[in-house]
């Protein structure tokens, strides 16, 4: 069972390493008002911290991300869920696209974490598709780039959730019309 101070610490290092992923561990300890010493107690090293991080992040992502997937059999309704999906992970969604696209990173098919991550991209890449060839997005724009403008906007309501007083239905509003407007013919 995990404790409260436990997934304190998580939390707070999935935000510092969403803005640094080589912050250093006191300002993780900072952010989750626990002393370096308490960090420890519960995370040997850095290593074993962000494994648990990017552990966290991928089954809550996935999660998501699947459940936006399997809510409707209309691409386009699935790509604007996909969208709130990652806004509602929030800061997880960016730590784990960030993570799995780090250069450290080494991609396995093999892997499960990188399985599952592939599978969610080939589904978001077959609404892509499809969507494309109905006219619903714009046919020069690659998979990649759409990928790219997505992240771009889920990282966007992270930001704004902080810095404006619209409320989340608002942010998320604005971001499914901007993104949608960003990616029409």
């Amino acid at each position: 069972m995990i404790t409260a101070t436990k997934k304190r610490i998580i939390e707070s290092a999935i935000n510092i390493f969403n803005d640094d992923l080589s912050a250093p561990l006191q300002k993780v300890a900072d952010h989750a008002k626990v002393t370096r010493r308490t960090l420890h107690r519960y995370f040997k090293d850095r290593d074993e911290l962000v494994a648990v991080c990017k552990q966290a992040v991928q089954l809550s992502c996935r999660k998501a991300m699947i459940t936006a997937l399997e809510s409707s059999n209309d691409p386009l309704e699935q790509l604007e869920r996909m969208l709130y999906a990652g806004m509602d992970c929030g800061t997880k969604y960016a730590v784990f696209y960030k993570l799995h696209l780090n250069k450290e990173h080494k991609h396995s098919h093999e892997n499960k974490d990188c399985a599952e991550y592939d599978y969610i991209y080939q589904q978001f890449q077959l609404i892509i598709i499809k969507l494309q060839k109905l006219g619903k997005i714009n046919p020069v724009m690659s998979v990649d780039w759409i990928q790219i403008l997505h992240t771009g906007i889920i990282e966007s309501t992270v930001q704004a959730r902080e810095t404006t007083s619209k409320n989340i239905e608002e942010i998320k509003h604005l971001a499914w019309v901007s993104y949608i407007k960003a990616i029409s013919p």
